[in-house]
């Protein structure tokens, strides 16, 4: 059990610190971003949206309890982030897919939370 505490602080902070310098780079609008958007084709406002999905979806990897509906959120988005790779902008999915996957295991590790909220929530 404290190997997987120990494993889900690590994975916390690092994915923290990858999703709050990506939204970062979206909300300072660097080109790359403003780009990468406008290829996306539903306007600039998404690549706010997506930023703050990213930023919230972040700080919740730290509210006790919530961890793994962050981890969920974020693990949604880089899927639609590979989707939209694939689909629509190119080149690569990897990095997205990487992202999913790290935050797919954060899911798993928090799951037991997860499912009791899904419990309360059913009675």
């Amino acid at each position: 059990m404290a190997l997987a505490f120990g494993f889900s602080l690590v994975l916390r902070a690092l994915l923290t610190l990858v999703f709050v310098a990506a939204a970062g780079t979206k909300l300072a609008g660097l080109s790359m971003m403003i780009e990468t958007f406008e290829a996306i084709g539903w306007g600039q406002w998404f690549r706010y949206v997506t930023a703050f999905v990213e930023l919230g979806s972040a700080a919740l990897l730290w509210v006790p309890k919530t961890q793994a509906v962050g981890a969920g959120l974020l693990t949604i988005t880089m899927i639609c982030g590979a989707l939209f790779h694939v689909l629509v902008i190119g080149p690569s999915a990897v990095p997205a897919l990487i992202l999913a996957g790290r935050c797919a295991i954060l899911v798993l590790i928090h799951r037991d939370l997860l499912l009791a909220m899904l419990s309360n929530r059913a009675n």
